[in-house]
């Protein structure tokens, strides 16, 4: 868009009025770090000036503060539970007006189709919304997942206007072991001059220097300071994530300001966040104000949530309050605490409206195939006691391998407060194969969960104690073609459908948010630990690209060693 036209420079000389001034504000220059008493002087969507103007129409902000609009540096829309126009419209009144979208959920389940539904969806939204490419569709090759994206898929993409980038890089062994697929997809994307995201986490300094020739340009898998810092010395920049079962921000914060570390190699994102947490605590606008809270100063965390960003992904023209960016603004009642009065994109002021929705293909509505053995497969027999276990770490997303003894009777796996039943089914192609487990932190006694929502590859998987309810759990998710149970020991399933390639729903948000609650209250009632969200956690036990063991079609799978233990 050309902004320096002729009438475009009399509003900011001052020659004509401007269409639009935000009178008497306080702006926050990201740039300087100054806060400055100053009018807002907006036209065609941008902001022309910033000082004394006069305007056809006029707003007093009575000394509000003027903030740029929030950028989530990484979100999977799909983990919110809600299709895009929904999430979208409730996040923008909570200040993000900027989205970086890696649809790899949808891709997984729908390939090529899933990523043109989320796009079709956003060009819906009145927010800017960019999408990376998947680039590990399966995560990882053994992955029984319903699609598989290749880099010849790729190359038609990158003419996709949406396309901003290549999505994160989760086949980390793939990269360090130049693979020819992989290095395919790293180069087309690369040559270009595209961000590539990265998912390394805990890798090594050798590691992540190998992934930084490679093109990859950001992480969100740091956990702690240590992590973030390794990455960041060899130019990554570090995405801070702060979802509903990943949660980071607190421990890499302390370490910048225990360090006094310079921000600018750090932003936001939430990656994985369900509904009910944005609605309670808000969506980028928690992570600022959790920062603040942690003795951050304020400047630095909206720099974090805006030009950082910005300048990461080279979105010129956003990320700023200052002339000849686009219009993408935060007023705020109170700086430190986030409060947030009003929002603005591209100069015209939020209503919260939501927008309509694009028709659902068919066979999105139409993606659990499971070929269900019967209850049988819930027996499991055991030779011995001592069995390789998952254990879940509440706040995190990563999880401990032990060997351990646990309960048998009749030559057979006893469930007890300690030691739960986790079983994967395939469900895309109706194969059969199912995966076996034994999980040790949700302490279920008498009932089951189950879920279709089981990163990245999105099979069906069931945690319980009591075989009845287990089966009942899987028999309730396939015939409402995808979602959430929890099955009290004796009573009917409590379910959130998730009819939307068995990962989202058009259902009104306000609905999935009570019915979500509910099925959390129940969940936590069965044993499951108050500081674990029992879905979102759930659905991290089948990723095999996150430390340090993982539950998949084949078995339980050893992330550290890439090997595989049968429960028998």
């Amino acid at each position: 868009m050309n902004i320096y036209t002729k009438s475009n420079a009399e509003y900011t000389l001052g020659k004509k009025k401007a269409p639009l001034v935000l009178k008497n504000g306080r702006v926050f220059n990201v740039f300087t770090n100054e806060i400055i008493r100053a009018d807002v002087a907006l036209a065609d969507g941008m902001i022309v000036g910033i000082g004394e103007y006069e305007g056809e129409r006029e707003e007093n902000l009575d000394g509000r503060y003027v903030v740029p609009g929030f950028m989530d540096a990484h979100l999977h829309l799909e983990s919110t539970l809600l299709n895009p126009t929904q999430l979208i419209s409730q996040a923008l009144i909570r200040g993000t007006t900027t989205y970086i979208v890696d649809p790899h959920e949808a891709a997984n389940v729908s390939g090529l189709d899933g990523i043109r539904y989320i796009i079709e969806e956003t060009r819906q939204c009145r927010a800017n919304v960019y999408v990376m490419a998947p680039s590990c569709v399966p995560s990882v090759p053994f992955e029984k997942s319903g699609a598989r994206i290749e880099a010849e898929d790729m190359e038609g993409m990158l003419s996709w206007p949406e396309i901003l980038g290549l999505g994160e890089v989760m086949d980390v062994p793939a990269v360090l072991n130049l693979e020819d697929g992989m290095m395919k997809k790293l180069s087309l994307f690369r040559e270009r001059g595209r961000v590539i995201d990265g998912h390394g986490g805990s890798l090594d300094e050798r590691e992540s220097a190998l992934c930084r020739m490679a093109g990859i340009r950001t992480d969100h898998e740091c956990t702690t300071y240590e992590d973030a810092m390794r990455e960041a010395r060899n130019g990554i920049h570090i995405l801070i994530r702060e979802g509903t079962a990943a949660r980071n921000l607190t421990a890499i914060v302390r370490g910048i300001l225990e360090h006094g570390t310079s921000t600018d190699s750090f932003s936001f994102c939430t990656d994985d966040k369900h509904i009910e947490d944005i609605i309670r605590d808000g969506h980028i606008s928690h992570n600022i104000r959790k920062a603040i809270s942690l003795g951050l100063d304020p400047r630095e965390a909206y720099k974090m949530a805006t030009i950082h960003t910005a300048r990461c992904y080279h979105l010129d023209g956003l990320g700023a309050v200052a002339p000849g960016y686009q219009a993408d603004l935060v007023v705020l009642d109170d700086f430190e605490k986030v409060a947030i009065h009003s929002v603005y994109y591209r100069g015209e002021r939020v209503q919260g409206i939501l927008p309509k929705p694009c028709r659902i293909p068919k066979p999105l509505l139409n993606t659990v195939h499971v070929d269900y053995p019967g209850i049988e497969v819930f027996r499991m027999p055991l030779e011995t006691g001592r069995q390789p276990v998952i254990e879940v770490q509440p706040g995190e997303i990563v999880t401990k391998l032990s060997f351990e003894d646990v309960p048998v009777e009749n030559g057979r796996f006893a469930p007890s407060d300690t030691h739960q039943k986790l079983l994967l089914f395939e469900r895309h192609h109706g194969t059969g194969m199912v995966g076996k487990g034994i999980l040790k932190g949700f302490s279920i006694r008498g009932g089951a969960l189950a879920s279709t929502v089981g990163h990245d590859s999105h099979n069906l998987i069931v945690i319980g104690d009591d075989d009845e309810s287990m089966d009942r759990a899987l028999r309730e998710l396939i015939r409402v073609q995808g979602g959430y149970t929890v099955v009290k020991k004796g009573t009917e399933p409590m379910t959130l459908p998730l009819e939307i390639m068995g990962l989202m729903t058009a259902v009104p948000y306000q609905d999935v948010q009570k019915r979500l609650k509910k099925m959390i209250e129940e969940a936590h009632s069965l044993g499951v630990p108050s500081g674990i969200d029992p879905f979102i956690t759930m659905s991290f036990l089948a990723l095999p690209v996150i430390p340090e063991v993982r539950i998949t079609s084949m078995g339980v799978y050893d992330t550290k060693q890439s090997c595989w233990y049968q429960v028998k």
